[in-house]
This record gives structure tokens, sequence and C-alpha cells, in this order.
């Protein structure tokens, strides 16, 4: 029932309408009084209304019509415009309107023309101004209308994109975070298995390494969390609300947590230590921009992780170069190589980063076997 209202609902009511105009208004000496004929045909016009949604300009062209004939059979003055306004409002919100609107524009001048013969007036003259400034405002109020929609259907859309960017940015980091998590816990958690009788110390550290990686873990996906479930991110104690202002000591003390910073290539070594790889520096080590040295972390990060999870190597070995444009990265195994299937999120997520700064990275198996990433990070 609620899907057919606003179809019917109009329809009714501009049948009420006109059917109650036409009643009350006058009959002059030349006019033919309203009988079945002609509430027959107001009843028609209002009937037409209801293909106004599937077929606008047919719509407006039955209408005008039957509101033509109307007054070809001169029956009392204007009385049946309602479903004529209610037909070029249609119209003018279609989102398909071309025809519709020459339809409209014909509606309007023979109306106006018709009238201009019947008064014996001219184009400006006021008598004109009442049906002709109606019909036209029925168009500019569903103009109206309709650019509002557009703009809301815009603006949803902008939301969505941003939404969908976010939440691909957010799951982009929870793999990436867990993936080397899991990666460091693995490798370390074997080292300790094996020297637990023989190096007691070593052990122990191997164990620190992982308490280590699984607290940085835990701070990064709060974060990420945070962002989930009210849309903002952890902020430091000194950016806490509760906190800010004039000092007051009633205000509401609030935890707030501090948010991590974006990782950069300062972080490289402890990375590269946490699973046993190998790293390398080439040019002279220099600040880059923080979005240049995060995507560069997040992509060794995974490609590392990779390699311990799904290659099973020996050897890994990671190249950071320093050029003057940018930053080179290279990361190479030993292990068992690319399956020669689709690439999977993690190899993805590697590659949109790069390009979202204007950069690339190719993942696949190295020429004498084992796995190979290059990247290059404009800087």
């Amino acid at each position: 029932m609620r899907r057919w209202t606003p179809v019917v609902g109009p329809a009714v009511i501009a049948m009420l309408l006109a059917v109650t105009r036409v009643a009350v208004a006058p009959v002059l000496p030349a006019d033919r009084a309203p009988d079945p004929l002609g509430y027959g045909l107001v009843i028609a016009m209002a009937a037409a209304l209801l293909a106004r949604r599937r077929l606008p300009a047919l719509t407006l062209a039955v209408v005008g019509a039957l509101f033509f004939a109307y007054h070809i059979l001169r029956y009392p003055g204007g009385a049946p415009a309602v479903p004529v306004w209610v037909a070029l409002y249609s119209v003018a919100v279609a989102r398909s309107r071309r025809r519709g609107l020459g339809v409209a524009a014909v509606l309007i001048l023979v109306d106006a023309r018709s009238r201009m013969a019947v008064a014996g007036v001219g184009p400006l003259d006021a008598t004109l101004d009442g049906s002709t400034g109606v019909f036209v405002a029925a168009l500019l109020l569903g103009e109206v209308v309709r650019g509002r929609r557009e703009r809301l259907a815009l603006a949803a859309a902008e939301r969505e994109q941003r939404l969908t960017q976010e939440r691909i940015r957010i799951a982009r980091e929870l793999h990436d975070i867990t993936a080397h998590t899991l990666a460091v816990v693995a490798v370390q958690a074997g080292v300790a298995a094996e020297v637990q009788r023989d190096d007691p110390d070593g052990a122990r550290a191997a164990l620190d390494r992982v308490r280590q990686a699984a607290r940085e873990a835990m701070t990064e996906l709060r974060a990420a969390v945070g962002v989930l479930r009210d849309g903002s991110r952890p902020t430091s104690p000194d950016e806490d609300p509760a906190r800010a202002g004039d000092g007051s000591r009633d205000a509401p003390a609030r935890p707030a947590q501090p948010a991590p910073p974006a990782p950069t290539l300062d972080r490289l070594p402890a990375l590269v230590q946490g699973i046993g790889a190998a790293l390398l520096q080439e040019g002279t080590p220099r600040p880059l921009p923080r979005a240049v040295e995060s995507t560069a972390y997040r992509i060794v990060q995974e490609a590392v992780a990779n390699a311990v999870k799904h290659s099973g190597a020996r050897r890994i070995e990671v190249r950071v170069g320093y050029l003057p444009g940018g930053l080179t990265l290279a990361v190479d195994d030993d292990g068992r190589g690319g399956g020669g299937g689709p690439p999977g999120n993690g190899v993805r997520g590697m590659i949109e980063r790069a390009h979202g700064l204007g950069g690339w990275v190719r993942a696949g198996p190295g020429p004498e076997g084992g796995f190979q990433v290059r990247g290059w990070l404009p800087a």
C-alpha cells in the first residue's frame, strides 16, 4: 500500500480539486454547463496522472489534450487545470525530461495563443498572467525539487565513497598489523622453543620480542577499532577535551589513550630484526615526508610477513635506496616463490598504498627462485 500511495495519492487529490473547481466555477452565458462528459474529461485527466512517473512526457501530452478538449467544448474557465499543474511538475522533476519539456513548451504556447485569440489581447496583456504564470511556476517547482534531489544523491554518493575508502584503509591497516605480528610471533616463538634449554637468555629475549610485538599490535588495533566504533581516533592526553581548556578540576576525567604515531623508516631495523631478516640501506638516509615513510614501512612490513607466512623462506633481505627523487624498496627471499594465482589482499594493499602516492609496486617470483617485491615511492 505504501508503494502505491505516492502514485495514486496525487492523482486522487488532483481529481477531487479539479472536480470541485468545475462544480463551483461560474457558468457564463457563452459557456456550456458541466455535464457528465465534462466531469468525465476532468476525471480522465486525473487518471492519466497515474503514469506520470514512468511516462511523464506522454502523461503531460494526454492531460494537455484533454484540457484543450474541455475548453473546445466550451466548459467553464480554467477550472480543471490542477492535473495540468501536476503533470508539468512531473515533467520537470523527471530524470529524462527533454521530450517532456518540449511538450510543456508546446502546451504553454498553445494555451497562451488560445487565450489571446478568445480574449482578443496581445501576448503581454495581464489577462494571460494567471494561467501562464501558474504553468511556469509548476515547471520551476519541479526544477527546484529535482536539483535538490540531485544534490542529496551526490552528497550521499560522496559520503558512501568516503566510507568505502575508509573501510578499505582500515582493512588494509588491520591486515598489515595482524600479518606482521603473527609472523614475528611465529619466528620468535620458534626461536624460544629451540634455545630454551641451551640458551635461556636467548629464549627470554625472543619472548620479549613476542611481547613487544603484541603490545605494539594491540595499540595499533585499538586505534583502528576506535575509528570503526565511533569514527574518531584516540587522542593524546594533551588533546583530550576533558583535560583541555582552563584546567578546571571540575571537568570529568576521561581516560585518553595516545594515538600510535604513523610508523616511519626509523622502525625498519626493529621490524626486520623481529623476523631475522637482513636490512641494507643504499644512499644517504634523510627525512622524507611522513606519508612516504609510513607507506614504505607498511610495504616492507607486508612483504616480509608474506615471506615468513607463505614462502617458508630461510633468508629475507630488505633493501632501501635513498635517491634524489624518491625511495626504492626491494624485498627478496629464498622461499617457494609465488603460486601463480591472483594477488592476495596483502599484495593488493601494497600496490594500492604505492599508487596512492604516485609510485608503484611489483611483486612476483624471482628469476633465481624465491619471491621478490620491488617498489618506488616519489618523495
